[in-house]
């Protein structure tokens, strides 16, 4: 794909520039006067993300659509849902749009989609994966209506009030049934979004719970460092339960953390003291304390990454380089050695899952479709164990080849 990293500041010069660019590689649609639609051409895997058009004009480097570098770099096609206001993207066009690529059949031609968004691009994310059924979907804070009858308790987005959540891609907690997995991210202490939450009951949603997070939980990822390890688990449909919360971990040394923790415990009134150290957050001089002991430690994180980094540095400048020697100079053995090793640790987890499927497919192949195999295997499993079509062929054809 083309470099976008000069795109250009004048917003009307901006949008000319972005249509010639989807001109290029895929196509840019205006849909209606709120919204626009981009796409961008690439691998077999489509990203379908929704966000407000002038946050990508204003705040995104580069100026296009969320995760557009991200996506790319990983050889992934892009489909960027763009609204110039907050819509929500309760519009007739857009409705349209997404009846139009599902009725030519747009979607069938990735082995992958994925529906992507946050807060009202949730909402989007999920309502619109009804358009293709068997995509993944990845939601985080989303709302599942703003229709009075059904959500009088939202207090927030008054502006989208009267827009029609009805027909249509409408109730998104329904829309998204047909999904093959969705991953729905939330903070259970931030109570509207919870309640929001609470909607979404279909048996393929995973709920994962980012307490203290607030609303904006992709941004505190970001500043702990797993924003692109939790996003790509949700793409590829491999994150589990235990590995995201131990990726959480690192949330607990994280100051916009400390403070929504405490300000929600003070809320309820409750404070922290400490036994052994002149901390007790009922007083000022307590929360000062604290603040300080967080600045301090993160400071400390900060001094150890950089010296590692100058560490790293000096040693390339000297001609040590790091890894497998072997895998640097691509020697046939080495990497001989790291295929098999790879095959034998695939293969010890099929032998630890084998129960769960190895008889339904010597019993049922190859006089049942695999779709169908594939729904009896993933009947009695929970969510973090179910399998993907792709994934069962591809342990079959290892079992195979392994004799």
């Amino acid at each position: 794909m083309n470099d976008m990293s000069q795109m250009s500041s004048d917003k009307a010069e901006w949008r000319r520039e972005l249509q010639e660019f989807g001109d290029r590689e895929g196509f840019c649609e205006l849909l209606g006067d709120d919204h626009t639609a981009l796409y961008c051409e690439a691998g077999d895997t489509l990203i379908v993300t929704f966000e407000n058009l002038d946050h990508v004009f204003e705040m995104n480097e580069g100026k296009m659509p969320w995760g557009y570098d991200f996506v790319t770099k990983n050889g992934w096609s892009l489909l960027g849902m763009m609204a110039h206001d907050w819509t929500w993207y309760r519009d007739d066009a857009v409705l349209d749009f997404f009846d139009r690529l599902r009725d030519e059949g747009f979607f069938d031609k990735f082995k992958r989609v994925v529906f992507y968004g946050a807060s009202m691009g949730g909402y989007a994310a999920a309502a619109f994966s009804a358009a293709c059924p068997g995509a993944q979907v990845v939601l985080i804070s989303p709302q599942a209506t703003l229709a009075r009858e059904d959500a009088a308790w939202e207090t927030r987005y008054r502006k989208a009030w009267k827009r029609d959540f009805s027909g249509r891609y409408g109730f998104a907690p329904d829309m998204v049934a047909s999904a093959e997995k969705v991953y729905l991210f939330y903070d259970p202490f931030a109570p509207l979004d919870a309640m929001h939450a609470a909607l979404f009951r279909s048996d393929n949603v995973v709920k994962l719970r980012c307490r203290y997070f607030g609303h904006r939980i992709a941004s505190m990822w970001a500043k702990i460092g797993i924003l692109k390890e939790v996003v790509h688990g949700s793409i590829n449909g491999t994150l589990s339960e235990k590995e995201f919360y131990h990726l959480l971990r690192g949330r607990r040394d994280e100051r916009r953390y400390q403070r929504e923790m405490l300000e929600r415990l003070e809320a309820k009134g409750a404070f922290f003291r400490s036994l052994q150290d002149p901390i007790d957050t009922a007083s000022p001089q307590g929360k000062f304390t604290l603040q300080v002991l967080g600045a301090a430690a993160e400071f400390e994180r900060a001094l150890i990454r950089e010296r590692t980094k100058a560490g790293l540095a000096s040693a390339r400048a000297k001609g040590r380089v790091g890894g497998n020697p072997g895998l640097r100079t691509k020697d046939p053995a080495a990497l001989r050695k790291v295929r098999l090793a790879r095959q034998d640790g695939y293969m010890e987890r099929l032998n630890e899952t084998a129960q769960d499927w190895v008889p339904h497919v010597r019993r049922l192949r190859p006089d049942m479709a695999w779709e169908d195999v594939l729904q009896i295997i993933n009947g009695p499993l929970p969510h973090d164990r179910r399998w993907t079509q792709s994934r069962l062929l591809r342990a079959v054809k290892a079992y195979v080849r392994d004799g």
